[in-house]
C-alpha cells in the first residue's frame, strides 16, 4: 500500500463514500523498524524491532451475507470484493488484495467464525521501504473482523502466526514471524526482544533523549520476494549440513570445526546468523543500560555483515549508512533495515544530532536516480487495535 497523510480520517471518508454509511469500527496495525536481527526470524533466532507510529486504518462494517468488499484509498479507490463462504478463497490479480483474501482465508483456516465485511483501508507505511505494510495490513484485516465479530480467543500472538500463514501460503513469501510478532505486540517507548521460537518477548525501553531515525534510499526493493525464499533456502541447506534443527541452534566451535564441504554461499549466510543473533542479543542488553556507544558499533557490525555474508545491501544503501554513521559518531548508529536490497537505513541517534543529520544527508546522498534521501522520525508504539468501535452488531 501507498502511504497517506491521514491514514484515519482517509479510511473514514473513503468508507462512508464507498458504502453510504459510516463505519461500526475503526482499527489499526502498525509497520516496524528493525533495530537489528536482520534474517534471524525464520532461523528461529532472535530480533529486535520496535512498532512504529506508522501503519494501516482500517473503518469497517459487518455485511448481512458472505461478501467482504474492500476499497483501498491508497490505490486510488481500487476495489476487491470476493464471498468468504465458498470452497475455495481465489486469489486476485491486484497484490494488495492478495494480503486481505489471504488473511481472511486463514483465519477460517484457523476455524474462526466469521461472515461479510465492508472495509477501507488506508495507510503511512511508505511501500517498497522495508517497513513491513505488508504484516500491517494483514494484522489490520485481522483485527477488523475481531472486532466485528467479537473473536476474543484471537489474542495477539495467535493474530501474528495467522497473519504469518498468509503471507508463507497465500501471498507465497516465506517470510519468519518477526513481522506480524511487531506489529501485534509492540510496546509503546519500546523495542521487542522476540525469541523467534519461543515467541517470548522481552520490552526493551528506548534510552530517553534517542530518536528514530528511519531513512528511505529511494532505491525501491525490487525481487525481494524470490531473493528473500533463496537465503531461506540457503539458511536451511547449512543448517542440514551442520546437522541442527535450525542455525540459531549452531555453536561458533561447531561452524569452526565444520564447515568443510558446505558451499561457500552457505557458508557465508551461515556465519551471519550466527554472529546476528549473538548481536542481538548484546544490543537488547546494551540498549536496556543505554550504552549507545556499544549499539553503534553492534548495528555497524550487522551492517558488514549483511553487506559482505548475506549480500543483501545494495550500494546506495551502503553509501547512506556510511553518511549516517559519519554524523552519528559515538552517539548511536546506523545500519540497513529489513528485507535488503534496497529500502531503508535506521539510525538510533540523539534528539540533538537530528537536524545536522538532515543537512548533511540533504547536501550529501542521492539515489541512483538523483532523488534525496526520504526521512522519517518515528516513535515506538503499540501494537494492534481498535481506533473507535460504535456498533459491530
Amino acid at each position: 500500500m501507498s502511504a497517506l497523510a491521514n491514514p484515519r480520517a482517509t479510511a473514514h471518508a473513503a468508507f462512508e463514500r464507498a458504502f453510504h454509511h459510516a463505519p461500526a469500527c475503526l482499527v489499526q496495525a502498525p509497520g516496524r523498524v528493525n533495530l537489528i536481527g536482520e534474517h534471524t526470524d525464520y532461523n528461529d533466532g532472535f530480533v529486535l524491532p520496535c512498532a512504529i507510529d506508522r501503519g494501516t486504518v482500517i473503518a469497517a462494517s459487518r455485511r448481512h451475507d458472505m461478501t467482504v468488499r474492500v476499497v483501498a484509498a491508497d490505490q486510488r479507490g481500487a476495489v476487491d470484493e470476493f464471498r468468504i463462504d465458498l470452497p475455495i478463497v481465489p486469489r486476485a490479480d491486484a497484490v494488495w488484495a492478495n494480503y486481505v483474501r489471504g488473511s481472511l482465508k486463514h483465519l477460517l483456516d484457523n476455524g474462526l467464525p466469521l461472515g461479510g465485511a465492508e472495509l477501507a483501508i488506508a495507510g503511512d507505511v511508505p511501500q517498497g521501504a522495508g517497513l513491513s505494510s505488508s504484516a500491517s495490513l494483514e494484522l489490520a484485516v485481522i483485527q477488523a473482523f475481531k472486532s466485528l465479530y467479537g473473536l476474543p480467543d484471537l489474542e495477539p500472538t495467535r493474530m501474528a502466526l495467522i497473519a504469518q500463514e498468509a503471507e508463507n501460503r497465500f501471498v507465497g513469501c516465506a517470510c519468519g514471524v518477526m513481522d506480524q510478532m511487531i506489529s501485534a505486540r509492540g510496546v509503546d517507548g519500546h523495542a521487542l526482544l522476540l525469541d523467534c521460537r519461543s515467541l517470548e518477548t522481552t520490552p526493551v525501553p528506548l534510552p530517553a533523549g534517542i530518536a528514530v531515525m528511519i531513512v528511505h534510499s529511494r532505491v525501491q526493493r525490487g525481487l525481494v520476494d524470490g531473493e528473500y525464499n533463496l537465503r531461506r533456502q540457503q539458511c536451511e541447506s547449512a543448517a542440514r549440513h551442520f546437522g541442527v534443527r535450525a542455525l540459531r541452534d549452531l555453536l561458533p566451535a561447531d561452524f569452526d570445526s565444520g564447515s568443510a564441504g558446505l558451499d561457500p554461499v552457505a557458508q557465508r549466510r551461515a556465519r551471519h546468523i550466527l554472529t546476528e543473533n549473538r548481536r542481538t542479543l548484546d544490543a537488547a542488553a546494551a540498549l536496556a543500560a543505554g550504552d549507545m556507544r556499544r549499539m553503534g558499533r553492534l548495528m555497524a557490525e550487522s551492517h558488514v555483515s549483511m553487506r559482505d555474508d548475506f549480500e543483501i545491501t545494495v550500494p546506495a544503501v551502503d553509501r547512506l549508512v556510511q553518511i549516517l554513521q559519519d554524523c552519528i559518531g559515538d552517539d548511536g548508529g546506523a545500519r540497513m533495515t529489513g528485507g535488503g536490497f534496497g529500502g531503508c537505513a535506521v539510525a538510533l541517534l540523539p534528539h540533538a544530532k537530528v537536524q545536522p543529520t538532515r543537512e548533511v544527508l540533504a547536501a550529501a546522498y542521492r539515489s541512483p536516480d538523483g532523488e534525496p534521501a526520504e526521512v522519517h522520525l518515528c516513535r515506538p508504539s503499540n501494537g494492534v487495535g481498535e481506533l473507535e468501535v460504535r456498533d459491530t452488531r
